[in-house]
C-alpha cells in the first residue's frame, strides 16, 4: 500500500503541476479561459491573483514529490512527513472549494481524489 500511495501522490503532484501551468502560465488563454468558464476581462483582470495561486500549487507538487523521493531514498518518516503534508493541503484545499463552491464541485473533486486516495493509501500502507 505504500507503493500504492506513493505512485498516488506523484499523480496528484502532476495534477497541480498542470494547474500551475494553467494558472501561472496560461491563465489568460482562451482554453484556459474556457476551463475556468471566464472572459478575456476577467482573465485580465485576475491574472496576478492567479499567478500567486499557481504557485501554491507547485509548491505542493513539489513537497509530495520531495516526499516521494525520500521515501524512496530510505528517509521513510521525513518523506512520509512530506508526502502527508503536500497531499494533505492538496485535498484539504480541494475540500475548501467544495464546501464555499458547490457549483465547483467537479474542480474540487478533479483536484482533491487523488491526494486524499494517496494520504488513505500511504497511512494504511504504514499502519500494516
Amino acid at each position: 500500500m505504500v507503493i500504492a500511495g506513493l505512485i498516488l501522490a506523484g499523480a496528484a503532484a502532476l495534477v497541480h503541476v498542470y494547474i500551475f501551468v494553467m494558472e501561472s502560465m496560461a491563465w489568460t488563454s482562451p482554453r484556459v479561459r474556457a476551463t475556468f468558464g471566464m472572459s478575456e476581462d476577467e482573465a485580465r483582470a485576475t491574472k496576478a491573483m492567479a499567478f500567486n495561486q499557481g504557485f501554491y500549487n507547485l509548491f505542493l507538487a513539489l513537497i509530495a514529490v520531495a516526499g516521494i523521493i525520500g521515501v524512496l531514498v530510505g528517509a521513510s518518516a521525513l518523506g512520509a512527513g512530506l508526502v502527508f503534508a503536500g497531499t494533505g493541503s492538496m485535498a484539504g484545499a480541494a475540500l475548501v472549494l467544495l464546501l464555499s463552491s458547490p457549483d465547483k464541485r467537479s474542480a474540487a473533486l478533479k483536484q482533491g481524489l487523488l491526494p486524499a486516495a494517496a494520504v488513505l493509501a500511504l497511512a494504511i500502507g504504514l499502519v500494516l
